[in-house]
């Protein structure tokens, strides 16, 4: 069994390596020399004090070489915001993979550990987005945005459903509505109540409505207030497509011009690559987060490669719709299909190809938008 000292003493020269696995409520972090062997674990609050108290914790064992940060997008976003302003190297580290953790087992700072070897072994390398620029403010809208449609196409489905069981009556007054003017119909309808009661003269609140008279009129009131609910919705969409208009035009003005790229497409593709795409190393590595890069799967006397189902799946369902638009707009990308078509490849292939093709388009966008002037 091997002994660590609570509190190891800094040697000077030595570098190290820091793994943290991160948490809602705190951080644990590890520390391991040149040859793996651990010299620490300590845990810490989730706050900026906790973060600050952390860095100077590890810098007091050495020289810090990297510090590896589970959960850079969520748990560990603040922290790794933190650790890279005081100076420190950060990299992403995926979660240990099930038959690492029956082998090893399963604690914080076990995870730490494994987190600070991944960093030193350079298994894990990639920069962590930094959050701080617009396009965090675009995927903060966004969040705010896709949580509304899906809030709306719920309501709606709501409206239709009660429509289908509504008494025959009110289903008849609203046959053949469809749209914008079923959502401003249903928004009208005011149903019948009796008399409400006589308020007593110490009631503390306001007194209630009178009683609905019969299913007819409750169903009235329930599609009012969906209909009520889904207007709501679209003036708030509405605000949010202004905001996000305002942050990504002068944003992104390259990526808007490529055929096929609207705003909500430009804001997916720009949150996947974050505020600092010189983290992305090559349209590949592009490719790769984004799921369309094919991947080898050789054996043998085969060389073939299989679909990559791995990647950010919003990302790659914004390249799905630009592929979508090119197929209906874009004569060169017809003509591709045509081309490909006869070669014997299936309609599935083709967009996959595609898809591949227009993330280095993308790619070379995004980097000249965010490519700093030349003097």
């Amino acid at each position: 069994m091997t002994i660590v000292a609570d509190k190891p003493a800094a040697v000077d020269g030595v570098e190290v390596t820091a793994g943290v696995d991160t948490h809602a409520d705190s951080h644990v972090a590890a520390v391991i020399d040149p040859l793996g062997r651990h010299l620490g674990d300590r845990s810490f609050a989730a706050n900026p004090a906790g973060y600050h108290a952390l860095g100077v914790w590890i810098a007091s064992f050495g020289a810090v070489a990297r510090v590896g940060v589970e959960g850079t997008g969520a748990y560990g976003a603040g922290l790794a915001r933190a650790l890279s302003a005081a100076g420190f190297e950060v990299v992403e580290v995926d979660r240990p993979d099930r038959k690492t953790r029956r082998d090893h087992g399963k604690s914080d700072p076990i995870d730490a550990y494994a987190a600070a070897r991944a960093a030193a072994s350079g298994r894990a390398s990639g920069t962590p987005k930094s959050r701080t620029g617009d396009v965090e403010s675009v995927r903060a809208l966004r969040v705010a945005r896709n949580g509304a449609i899906r809030a709306r196409a719920k309501a709606l489905t709501q409206l239709k459903s009660l429509i289908v069981t509504a008494p025959a009556e009110l289903r008849s007054q609203l046959d053949g509505l469809d749209g914008a003017e079923l959502i401003r119909t249903c928004a009208r309808l005011r149903p019948a109540r009796d008399e409400p009661a006589a308020p007593s003269p110490h009631a503390k609140r306001a007194p209630r409505p009178g009683r609905l008279v019969d299913p007819t009129a409750a169903t009235k009131r329930a599609l009012a207030s969906i209909a009520n609910r889904i207007q709501d919705l679209d003036a708030e969409l509405a605000a949010l497509d202004d905001d996000l208009h305002v942050l990504l035009t002068p944003l992104a003005p390259t990526l808007l011009a490529l055929q096929g790229v609207g705003l909500d497409v430009a804001g997916q593709l720009l949150a996947t690559a974050g505020d600092n795409p010189d983290r992305l190393r090559s349209e590949s590595a592009f490719a790769h987060l984004c799921g369309v890069a094919p991947i080898p799967a050789s054996s043998g006397k085969t060389t073939r490669h299989r679909l990559n189902r791995g990647g950010d799946r919003a990302a790659n369902a914004a390249l799905y719709r630009i592929v979508l638009c090119r197929l209906r707009w874009d004569p060169t990308t017809r003509a591709y299909v045509e081309r490909r078509t006869k070669q014997g490849r299936s309609k599935a292939e083709i967009i996959r190809c595609l898809k591949r093709y227009i993330a280095r388009e993308v790619y070379a966008a995004i980097q000249a938008d965010f490519s700093p002037p030349t003097p």
